[in-house]
């Protein structure tokens, strides 16, 4: 230790000792993402060895018959660290700590609870939760062409019952709207199905612990039984014609998820964005009886355009795209799309 180490440094290395000489060989964590008030992580017998506090963290060491606990709080969550002289005691006293602790704000009518998952270096597989806004698909219908519209109004009164594929593929050029899509479909669809968004699925479908991980999952707690959406956006490489070649077995997988073994016996729907044309995805993503909905979410028409805008000036004779109608409704002038190729990262804008 030197100067450049704080007391949370020091209550790490305090911590670790125990695990590191083998004294509490087991280890247990958890994440709590917003703790409720006055819970103190702390489980029943705990003794308090070390606490250090700054302006928006805290650190807690403490001591219990053959266990040591740190929390790691900041504002709202908390990281939560079990180490025991046998495994089933770390779980234990982990699963006293942090019973209850967990404060889930009030949805809010105009958002949806979304969960965002990513392979961390240091946690692994790892699912954070967030509020969402998305809004209605009556608030929303008229972004989309006649065609479009027309395939979202069955798509967002769909119910369990009436699920006939587990893929869901809503492909056409950047900034039409594709993504806005899926929030409402998200909303729509919040009674009976959890959405999560995959933000890194070029690692997904190529590290087998963190598939399973998101695909198989546990059957405990409430959402037990319920329906899963797994976001996937701007794949193009993944289900492309080439995707074999280029992405190894990475598309298998994909498809293994949606229809093969790996699928089967668990409620779980795969949602794709991507730029590409319908001609260049391969066939067996597109096969029929693969796919529950697959919308080609392409540019309004002038007419629509125009009706959307509420004037022609700006409108080219071909339509525009929702981006290039909201860039024309702030003024910035008539909107140019790049092609997929240079596209930026839109992430969840459009």
């Amino acid at each position: 230790m030197d100067d450049n180490d704080s007391p949370a440094d020091v209550l790490d290395a305090l911590f670790l000792g125990r695990f590191a000489t083998g004294e509490q060989p087991y280890a247990r964590s958890h994440s709590v993402e917003r703790v409720r008030s006055g819970v103190t992580l702390l489980p029943p017998g705990a003794t308090v060895l070390r606490a250090t506090r700054d302006a928006d963290r805290s650190a807690t060491l403490a001591a219990g018959d053959g266990w040591t606990v740190l929390v790691s709080r900041w504002t709202p969550g908390a990281d939560v660290t079990v180490t025991a002289v046998d495994d089933e005691l770390a779980e234990r006293v982990l699963r006293q700590a942090v019973d209850g602790a967990a404060d889930e704000p009030e949805p809010q009518p105009e958002s949806v609870a979304m969960g965002f998952w990513y392979l961390s270096p240091r946690r692994g597989p790892y699912r954070s939760t967030r509020q969402v806004t998305a809004g209605t698909w009556e608030e929303i219908r008229g972004n989309y062409s006649a065609p479009v519209a027309e395939a979202m109004d069955g798509l967002v009164k769909l119910t369990p019952e009436d699920i006939a594929g587990r893929l869901l593929l809503l492909h056409g050029p950047p900034g039409t709207g594709k993504t806005s899509a899926l929030r409402t479909l998200a909303r729509s669809w919040r009674d009976w199905c959890q959405v999560d968004c995959v933000l890194d699925p070029e690692l997904l479908f190529n590290d087998v612990g963190y598939l399973m991980e998101i695909a198989i999952g546990e059957d405990e707690g409430p959402a037990g039984g319920r329906w899963r959406l797994l976001l996937l956006e701007d794949c193009d490489e993944l289900i492309r014609g080439e995707a074999r070649h280029t992405a190894g077995q990475a598309l298998s997988r994909l498809l293994n998820l949606t229809d093969g073994l790996l699928g089967q016996g668990r409620n779980v729907l795969v949602g794709v964005t991507t730029n590409e044309d319908l001609e260049r995805l391969h066939p067996a993503v597109v096969r029929p009886g693969r796919c529950l909905a697959r919308i080609e979410v392409g540019p309004l028409s002038r007419a629509e355009a125009v009706g959307w805008l509420g004037r022609e000036e700006g409108v080219g004779r071909d339509g525009a795209t929702l981006a290039e109608l909201y860039a024309l409704r702030r003024g910035g002038g008539p909107a140019s799309v790049p092609a997929p190729s240079a596209a930026p990262d839109a992430g969840l804008y459009l």
